[in-house]
């Protein structure tokens, strides 16, 4: 028979955990800042945003129709790009894709996440990213 307060106990862990699988789950946030037509070229953009990636995260593989360079705000990411090895990328590296490269960003396991701002110059009418598996 249990006592009441390992009756309590169990009662407070199942709360815990009913609350810790209802939390909503951290993910990267992508927010664009601005996107403008090109001057004299005629069918393109040109798209600025930023990427925050919380630890743990990442930014599945992905295209863009069109090239994007990039430059991390802050901590440390991964940049995976298909055919190429992996690159630790820090506050102050900059980055390019060219376009197609199918490519995803992560933050470094075991720190707290990171930040990048990204342009790029793509056909208009199309999705800025398309998923890749």
């Amino acid at each position: 028979m249990l006592t009441r307060s390992q009756v309590m106990l169990i009662a407070a862990m199942m709360l815990s955990l009913h609350a810790a699988a209802n939390a909503p789950a951290v993910s990267p946030q992508r927010t664009i800042l601005q996107r403008h037509e090109q001057s004299e070229v005629a069918g393109k953009d040109i798209v600025i945003g930023t990427a925050t990636l919380p630890s743990g995260t990442a930014i599945g593989f992905h295209t863009h129709p069109g090239d994007e360079i990039g430059y991390v705000l802050k901590g440390t990411l991964i940049l995976k790009t298909r055919g190429q090895p992996d690159r630790i990328l820090s506050a102050g590296d900059s980055f390019f894709n060219a376009r197609g490269a199918i490519h995803s960003l992560a933050a470094a396991p075991g720190k707290d996440g990171g930040a990048a701002v990204s342009t790029w110059i793509v056909d208009q009418g199309k999705d800025l990213a398309t998923p890749v598996p």
